[in-house]
């Protein structure tokens, strides 16, 4: 039986990971909040929100888990082609209320969208904290893609990304990844199996070997403090 959360005990612990159901796959608690307190708990321990307009909060851990492995970073020589002649330039937390507004607009392929006005607001509040961070992706300067996701010692965890011109997600995944190499983080959480990610990278591993690398890397500190303050646009370059 799935545990129901308390919304008044935003510090109250998540159960066990290896409690969730397998079907539907990685589903593990209800309810609660999204206070910080709660986001940044529930990260550290590999489990994270997804719920449609109109639902509870549900909390997720799925298993296997999708990840990228900064270093394993894969550009192809067309993508690579892209990043250095198409002209795009990328910032780093110039604009996250854009970036989090985009990523809720529903794709062409469904109804609705997971990231509610709810969510928004939460995740607006963790950037304000200095905990979510977003990746804007120009073209002749306007906004065609980007990113957003949660840092947590030397772990990113991706949240959303949306593309308004072709290969602009991908360009901020890359920029990003190649950032993150630099500064020091070791993993990528990707959450759940696509195509797309797969294509750059990204494999699925066992939770429990998720879970533990969570466990010594959210622990850790980047070297610079500072390294997520850049908001001036530059060109992407191919790690």
């Amino acid at each position: 039986m799935l545990q129901l959360l308390d919304p008044n005990r935003p510090d109250a612990p998540f159960p066990p990971v290896e409690q969730a159901l397998d079907d539907p796959d990685g589903l593990l608690a209800v309810g609660g909040d999204l206070s910080v307190q709660r986001l940044l708990n529930a990260y550290h321990q590999g489990i994270f929100p997804w719920f449609s307009e109109g639902q509870p909060i549900l909390w997720w851990s799925p298993d296997p888990r999708t990840v990228l492995f900064p270093e394993k970073l894969k550009v192809s020589r067309s993508l690579g082609k892209v990043i250095r002649n198409r002209g795009f330039e990328v910032s780093l937390d110039a604009d996250f209320p854009r970036v989090i507004h985009a990523c809720s607009e529903p794709r062409e392929d469904q109804q609705g969208t997971w990231i509610t006005e709810e969510m928004i607001e939460a995740y607006i509040e963790m950037h304000r904290q200095g905990h979510a961070h977003s990746v804007e992706v120009w073209l002749e300067g306007e906004l065609v893609g980007g990113l957003y996701g949660i840092a947590i010692g030397r772990a990113f965890f991706g949240e959303s990304m949306f593309s308004r011109v072709r290969d602009a997600s991908k360009v901020a995944l890359v920029h990003l990844t190649g950032q993150l190499l630099h500064w020091g983080y070791q993993l990528i959480d990707c959450q759940v199996y696509t195509s797309h990610l797969v294509s750059l990278g990204a494999e699925e591993i066992p939770r429990n070997r998720f879970c533990a690398a969570l466990e010594t890397l959210c622990q850790d500190k980047i070297q610079d403090s500072r390294a997520w303050t850049n908001s001036e646009r530059m060109s992407p370059e191919v790690p």
